[in-house]
């Protein structure tokens, strides 16, 4: 049977229960958990093995645009999201379901970009629950890999790279509102116990749009089976991030949290 999680920003146990009744009502297994503030502990890491559940067929965000003003909650939901992604891919339906009698939500963090947002007085929502869980995850078209690697101990690592088929001729990465303090080279998939960088650069500035980046990169050739991973600290507010030529031009993608 096919299921949604639920991630509830506000403990409103009836608002809760209407998402999961309207579920169950249209065919689907549900279930849930309240969000957690807190990324000392990497409290956003808590729903994602349920998310990554082959049967879960859709993710709905119960929350108000109140509720994901701070920073550190942007930045937590779009690391879960990033996680997510990585294992179901980009087109893995989201819905934001605003619990404010409207639908409007502004800003959003580029991993949520993509979501369907809809007020919780939707008159149709159950059906669209229904016919989202039920697809195919729909394929996007990408030309770049990002995945997360995290926990208390070793803190918060960006894995970066390239998609089956293409190469980058190096790397670089830079972080806006935060602090990159490692970095490294090695198989995709998992952190390198080991790596050997070639020509590393720190402290490169960047502006891109109204914002400045300080990055970080190397002149490692990346196959598409080799990594980038870079290690953030702190809160930040964006990230950008891609290959570099042999004439240090960046074809650069950013994510703003």
């Amino acid at each position: 049977m096919k299921s949604i999680w639920i991630t509830a920003f506000q403990r409103d146990t009836h608002k809760v229960d209407l998402i999961l009744s309207l579920a169950r009502h249209y065919g689907l297994d549900g279930n849930g958990h309240f969000w957690t503030d807190d990324l000392k502990q990497m409290a956003w890491q808590a729903p994602a093995e349920k998310l990554v559940d082959r049967d879960v067929g859709l993710w709905a965000l119960l929350a108000s645009p109140e509720d994901l003003k701070d920073q550190s909650v942007r930045y937590g939901i779009s690391l879960l999201a990033l996680t997510v992604q990585a294992v179901k891919g980009v087109g893995f339906p989201i819905f934001i379901i605003n619990t404010q009698p409207d639908k409007s939500f502004t800003n959003l963090p580029t991993p949520l970009a993509g979501a369907s947002v809809y007020s919780i007085e939707e008159e149709t929502l159950g059906a669209k629950f229904a016919a989202k869980a039920n697809m195919p995850v729909p394929k996007r078209a990408m030309d770049y890999r990002i995945d997360v690697h995290a926990n208390p101990g070793f803190g918060v690592w960006f894995e970066l790279g390239s998609i089956a088929g293409g190469e980058w001729q190096g790397a670089l990465c830079g972080v806006t509102g935060g602090e990159i303090s490692a970095h490294g080279v090695g198989p995709a998939g998992e952190l390198p116990k080991t790596t050997v960088l070639e020509y590393q650069m720190k402290g490169l500035k960047l502006e891109v749009g109204d914002a400045e980046y300080t990055a970080w990169a190397v002149k490692n050739h990346l196959p598409a089976d080799q990594s980038y991973f870079v290690q953030v600290q702190d809160v930040p507010d964006g990230l950008v991030f891609g290959s570099l030529s042999e004439d240090d031009e960046l074809d650069a993608h950013v994510l703003r949290f």
